[in-house]
Formats: C-alpha cells, structure tokens, sequence
C-alpha cells in the first residue's frame, strides 16, 4: 500500500485520470475538460503525440511520420477547431487524387470541384496512364461497392477482393496496392477488405469535400496536442508529461493511479495507452485477464519515414507524389511529400528542400541498414523525377515506428471502450470502429471512451 491523496474535482463533478497522451488520450481529455471534469492526462513520455508526435532531429523538429487526412475525418476536425486549430490554416486541402511523377507515362487521376459523383466520373475518364480495361475495371469496382453499401457479407483479404471484381494488373500496382498500404498500412495480401471498403466508402464513394486530401502544414505536435494541453490546462486540468503511470487499483469505488510520484485516487480512468501498455495494466486487475490477453494478442505493422533534406531552392512538381515500390529493385518508397510546398510560413521557411518519404508495411525496409535505406530511396527519387542531384541530399534521417499500427487484417476482433470494470474505459485507433489505425479512428476512440465514462454528450 502507498500513502495516496484524492484528484482535486469541481463540485458535482468527477474526477479523471487519462493514462497515455497520444491523440486518443488528448481527444478524451479534451472532452471531459469541457464537461467540467478535473482531469489528469499522464504521459510517459516528455511531448505528448504518441505515434503521431514531433521528434528532434538533425537539430530540428520532424515528425515521426507523414500523415494525410480525409475530408470526412468530421471528428478530427470539429476537434481541431473545438482547442482553437483553424483547419483552413492548419491543413492543405487538395482534390482527391493519385498522381505519379510527371513523364513516366503512370496514373494521374485527379478529382475536379463538382458535386458527387460527377467528380470521380470525370476523374476517371480523364485520368491519364489507364488504358481502357483499367478505366473500365475502375468503374466496375465503384459501382459495385456503392451497390453493396461497400459492406461484405464475410471478410476476406483485399487481393481476394480485387480479383474478384477483375481488376487490372496496372489499377493493382498503381492505386489498390499503394491506397491500401497508405490506409490500412498491411499488405493487401493480409488487410480486410471490409476495412478498405470503410476507407473507400469515404474516399471514392463519399460526397466531394468529404474525399478531399487534407496534408497538415504544421508539426504533428503544433496541430493538436499542444493546443489539446492548453485546452486542458486553461480549463483547470492538469498535463503531467514524463510521468509513467506503473499500476492500476481499485478500492472504495474509486481507481488509484500509481506513478513514480506517488499515487493518486479517481473516480474514474480512460486507459488511453497503446495496446501492450494497456494490457499490462489490465492483467493486474480483478477480472481483467482475458481483455488483457486479447489486446496482448495484436500483431503490428512498422512504418519508416525517410526524410532527406536538399538545397532549398529544390522543389518537386506537386506537394505529394505516388512511388512505385519495388522492393526487388531497391525502390521502397510508395509517397513522397515536399514539406517545403507544405510549410504553413510559421516556420519561415525551414522545410524548403525537405523531402518526406513514406514507406508502410515497412518490415523489409526496417531490416536495411539507414543509411543504405536513405541512399536507395534517395536514389528512386532522382529516378522518378529525373533530377539526378536528389541522389545526393545533404543529409538525411530514417524514423522507423516499429509498431506504427496493427495488422488490420480479416476479421479482426478489436475491443469495445468499455471494459466491463467500472469507471474504466479504453480509448485508442485499435477499439471497435470500421476505420483502420488513423488520427480519425484514435480521435473517435477518445471521444467515445469519454461518452462511456461518463455519458456526457460531447
């Protein structure tokens, strides 16, 4: 037993511990603050984030990886602007598109400003690098999707349902292969199809602002979580960074958080920490095992990002491009983003010359050596865009996020926020949702584990 002390609370309303202060911790806590809640959002590490944070590097500040939001993430963006984050300013809007180098003859599929779905027919029949068959094919998927409510009767894999709809050898290497791996980050040979679908349904098949591409033009960190922390704080809660909570209890209808500070008492908990953490706070618990085995039970998915910085004056053709990745052939990238084209101005410019290379179901890619990886991908650039200096960048750094996401594969059980224990919820992109690991799915979790706790309308 540990000498304990009880969370400071409003009066009427309860106190809350959220443990972990990734986006779905931050969404929670940002909930129940407006609520009126005394909350406490710990957080292991010194910057809050999780696996969409900044980190330093090379003497600057980078993200941990490159994301790209939809249109649709309505839950993401109502957040955005609920801590003070204009998402006009904060996010690049673009069409819906998949576009490849210029020159190579590849796909260029982009999706003009009219109402849906006028927008994708007109895509389709003017994109470019698609032979008839494909544009055909194309067509016959979406229909077909949109006819079944982009709901499967079983799940099965998305190579399995692509060949089934007789889609195209080009459509698989130059948009279904790329589009899944983006989104589900799992080889279509492994990820659900059903999951696809959800992230199609929003994409092709949604309504034309919905489908847009949204690339944030601020720092991972400066886009939410530092704004969710003065969110808190200005409402009374408290942030405690660096503070690693190591055990759970439960006695006398309240939670005790036990940290390295001591222990503190609850009226209720949102376990907002990535799965394993979780799970090693669960076991302890009275009940708990199974939910803790079934979260011990996920398997991961890495990511590696490889950024490489050029004259600054170097700028690529458009913000971001569509790669071919060929890893026989020593080409792993499958995105590539200008930071540059992406600079909100706040940063005076300090990203031009900065290329962001995504390389997802990243396995293979994390076994090389960095420097090798840097070399090939560098390589693959100057390749693609014919410009034979991006070979050579001045510097370079990889950033490998060994469990990035879960395998979102068919079938997949994810668990409910709710825990069966009470006052303690779960929250986190790996709970029950039809969206695959993205912010939207983490930001949803969080506002639903908030609901749960405490049924309050946010």
């Amino acid at each position: 037993m540990c000498a304990t002390k009880t969370a400071a609370k409003a009066v009427d309303k309860r106190s809350v511990a959220v443990i972990g202060g990734g986006w779905a911790g931050c969404a929670a806590a940002v909930a129940l603050s407006d609520a009126g809640h005394a909350v406490t959002l710990y957080e292991a590490a010194r910057t809050l984030g999780g696996r969409a944070r900044g980190v330093e590097a090379q003497g600057r500040q980078l993200d941990n990886g490159q994301h790209i939001l939809l249109g649709a993430y309505d839950q993401t963006l109502g957040l955005l602007r609920r801590v003070g984050i204009k998402p006009r300013d904060a996010l690049l809007r673009l069409p819906l598109q998949m576009r490849y180098p210029p020159g190579q003859g590849l796909m260029d599929f982009v999706a003009p400003p009219l109402p849906a779905p006028l927008h994708m027919l007109t895509a389709l029949l003017r994109a470019r690098g698609l032979t008839g068959a494909d544009k055909m094919a194309l067509a016959r998927f979406s229909t077909s999707a949109r006819w079944m409510g982009w709901q499967l009767n079983d799940d099965c894999s998305v190579a399995e349902l692509l060949d089934r709809f007789d889609q195209t050898p080009a459509l698989v290497r130059m948009m279904w292969r790329p589009l899944c791996l983006a989104a589900l980050n799992t080889a279509p040979e492994h990820a659900s199809a059903q999951v696809f679908l959800a992230v199609l349904r929003d994409s092709l098949g949604a309504r034309r602002a919905a489908s847009d591409m949204l690339l944030p033009r601020l720092l991972l960190d400066q886009l939410f979580p530092d704004a969710a922390r003065r969110h808190v704080e200005g409402r009374g809660g408290r942030v405690l960074a660096g503070t690693r909570v190591e055990a759970l209890g439960h006695e006398d209808e309240q939670w005790r958080v036990t940290t390295n500070g001591g222990c503190v008492k609850f009226d209720g908990v949102v376990v907002a920490s990535a799965p394993w953490q979780a799970a090693a706070l669960l076991r302890a618990l009275d009940g708990a095992e199974p939910l803790a085995a079934r979260l011990d039970a996920f398997a991961y998915e890495p990511i590696s990002t490889v950024y490489l910085q050029y004259d600054p004056a170097v700028r690529l053709p458009l913000p971001f491009c569509a790669l071919l990745d060929e890893p026989g052939h020593g080409r792993w990238g499958q995105f590539v983003f200008d930071r540059g084209q992406l600079d909100s101005g706040a940063a005076n410019g300090a990203q031009n010359g900065l290329l962001a290379v995504v390389i997802s179901g990243a396995s293979a890619a994390a076994d090389l050596e960095r420097s090798e990886l840097a070399a090939q991908v560098a390589a693959q650039l100057a390749a693609a865009f014919g410009m034979p200096a991006l070979a050579r960048p001045a510097w370079h750094q990889v950033i490998t996020e060994k469990r990035a996401t879960f395998s979102c594969t068919p079938g997949l059980a994810r668990p409910a926020n709710t825990t069966g224990l009470p006052g303690l919820v779960l929250a986190g992109d790996y709970t029950a949702c039809d969206y695959p690991a993205t912010l939207e799915s983490a930001v949803r979790s969080g506002l639903q584990a908030a609901r749960a706790l405490d049924r309050i309308k946010v």
